[in-house]
């Protein structure tokens, strides 16, 4: 049912089909548990999005949840998961292109993207093309981030190569503050790192991603369709 690896594991192909069946047994007994006993006294809906995005609602999410007391919330990444080992979830934000959207998907806001690098590295920035003599953080997923703010700024593109490759932009601002290079990231999560007190600085003007985040409603119980709209319509005025 499972393979085993270092960290985690990892289910096998009978192991997918069979939690098809896991999970419809589970949904008809909590169906028919509260059809006897009555539903839970609070309702919990799991919301997925990227690390750094959980990170940056969580100082807002207690507004949500002084209006919502009833309703629990469970945050869970969506770090390189496959689709097929992806946890059924009620509401999941997205970034994606423009042309990639589709009529499910509502848009929260359009995205720009800014250099990061430690305090004390910032002061070796004077103009954009200071930044290609500082050593590369790169974050995997966001490829085209470095070579689309150089083009921008009139700067080659084939100039610089990665020297420290992380998956997060929560890693890569952690790199970043302790001076281990520049990374190039959101600048929502910049400013949010900025105010959450790590010793990082904006070193140029922001630039336009070409990308925007989205979030998307699954299908989820009555109850649970509530809280989710709630939720998203509460989303939408923190961007």
């Amino acid at each position: 049912m499972f393979i085993r690896r270092p960290r985690s594991l990892q289910l096998t192909d009978i192991g997918q089909a069979y939690l098809i069946s896991v999970r419809d047994a589970l949904e008809h007994i909590a169906f028919s548990t509260n059809g006897l006993f009555g539903p839970e006294l609070k309702t919990s809906i799991v919301v997925r999005a990227s690390a750094a995005m959980i990170i940056w609602l969580s100082s807002k999410l207690s507004s949500f949840q002084k209006e919502h007391p009833q309703t629990v919330i469970k945050l869970e990444t969506s770090l390189w998961q496959k689709e097929s080992e992806k946890h059924p979830v009620d509401v999941e934000i997205l970034l994606a292109a423009e042309n990639q959207s589709d009529p499910r998907m509502v848009k929260l806001s359009d995205e720009l993207i800014v250099p990061v690098c430690g305090l004390q590295t910032s002061r070796q920035i004077q103009r954009p093309a200071d930044l290609m003599q500082l050593d590369v953080i790169h974050v995997l997923g966001f490829d085209d981030h470095w070579a689309r703010y150089l083009s921008v700024n009139g700067l080659p593109t084939d100039k610089v190569s990665p020297r420290v490759v992380v998956d997060t932009s929560v890693a890569a601002c952690e790199l970043a503050a302790a001076e281990n290079g520049c990374a190039i990231m959101f600048k929502r999560f910049a400013q949010q790192a900025i105010a959450a007190g790590r010793p990082i600085k904006i070193v140029g003007d922001p630039v336009a991603n070409g990308q925007s985040h989205y979030v998307v409603r699954r299908n989820t119980t009555s109850t649970e369709k509530r809280a989710s709209t709630a939720f998203c319509e509460w989303l939408a005025t923190c961007f």
